[in-house]
């Protein structure tokens, strides 16, 4: 039964690789004019918000450019204080409402989703499973290939 919720979850995930690709061209573009990924998390999806971070500030793969990351935890409350314009709110299972200060400050904003509504977020990628730990399986694999592709663009010729 798990393995048939994971390959649904999976094969969704496929259909949506165009969406996660336009989050992560918006994201190079930021990258490139100077911005910061802020990211946070609620509840266990704070410790993805430190993942993600460290992701990008310490590349496990030789050659790979750091870029300026830093985890708010499970304080989204912190982005109009610590957010520019420039930068990026990435929000792993945010409430609604979350990432409403980024937006207003010109953030570029990204959400990670299950079932969560977030309206206010530019860029929303949904792990489409009932099963919350598929989610969260999911939403690794999304902020992996977001890594990976914001790396693609940053060594592209032309920019994001």
């Amino acid at each position: 039964m798990l393995d048939r919720i994971r390959e649904a979850a999976g094969a969704a995930l496929v259909e949506d690789a165009g969406a996660v690709v336009a989050a992560a061209s918006a994201m190079s573009g930021r990258f490139r004019r100077g911005g910061r990924l802020l990211a946070f998390g609620r509840g266990e999806a704070a410790s993805d918000a430190a993942h993600v971070a460290v992701e990008f500030t310490h590349p496990v793969i030789v050659g790979k450019r750091a870029l300026p990351a830093f985890s708010l935890g499970a304080e989204p409350s912190a982005l109009p204080v610590l957010g520019r314009p420039q930068d990026i709110a990435v929000g792993i299972r945010p409430f609604d409402g979350d990432l409403a200060a980024a937006r207003g400050l010109g953030m570029l904003t990204v959400a990670l989703t299950a079932d969560e509504e977030c309206a206010q977020a530019e860029h929303v990628l949904t792990a489409r499973s009932t099963d919350p730990l598929v989610a969260r399986e999911i939403h690794i694999t999304m902020y992996h290939l977001l890594w990976e592709l914001v790396h693609v663009f940053q060594e592209s010729e032309c920019p994001a």
